[in-house]
């Protein structure tokens, strides 16, 4: 009931920013785009959660964020401070492929994640429209962790916020 809920905020937030402030897109293009992302929650029985949420998360500590961008494309150059880079591919990874993930396993997915099932996990890509997190976070949940979390904004929401960002030197 939860995840119908968010799910529902969540594209009621899209259509009212889309509406009232002019974002440029059409209904039917934003529309689309929400359905997409809710779709992806729903099928990964995952949470999502705002920029803002994850910098008050980050802030109390005990979270475990991920970042699922190629690790010199994206994440060497900037990611969110104390994140972990782990690959996920794109489309759906319905079962495990070590090609698609940087040649790691899911043993080494499962030993970053740690031993806390309960453990708060959020996974971050690039922006919306990037499905990467949608892998990481869905992965999470197949294994077994039941406070998982995709921040859908990514990267770019997290700079367009004005916080800082790591970079592996």
């Amino acid at each position: 009931m939860r995840k119908f809920f968010v799910c529902c905020m969540l594209l009621v937030s899209v259509f009212m920013l889309s509406g009232f402030m002019g974002l440029g897109e059409s209904e039917v293009e934003l529309e689309g785009k929400a359905i997409k992302l809710a779709n992806e929650v729903q099928r990964g029985d995952y949470n999502v959660m705002s920029t803002a949420e994850l910098k008050s998360a980050l802030a109390k500590g005990d979270v475990l964020v991920v970042d699922t961008m190629p690790y010199e494309a994206s994440y060497k150059k900037n990611h969110i401070p104390g994140a972990k880079q782990f690959l996920f591919p794109i489309p759906d990874m319905k079962t495990w492929d070590a090609k698609e993930t940087g040649g790691k396993t899911q043993a080494e997915f499962e030993a970053m994640l740690g031993a806390d099932k309960d453990r708060m996990l959020v996974f971050y890509c690039g922006f919306v429209k990037c499905t990467r997190s949608h892998n990481g976070a869905m992965w999470a949940r197949k294994l077994g962790y039941t406070n998982v979390y995709r921040h859908p904004g990514g990267i770019k929401a997290w700079k367009e916020a004005g916080y800082t960002v790591d970079e592996v030197k």
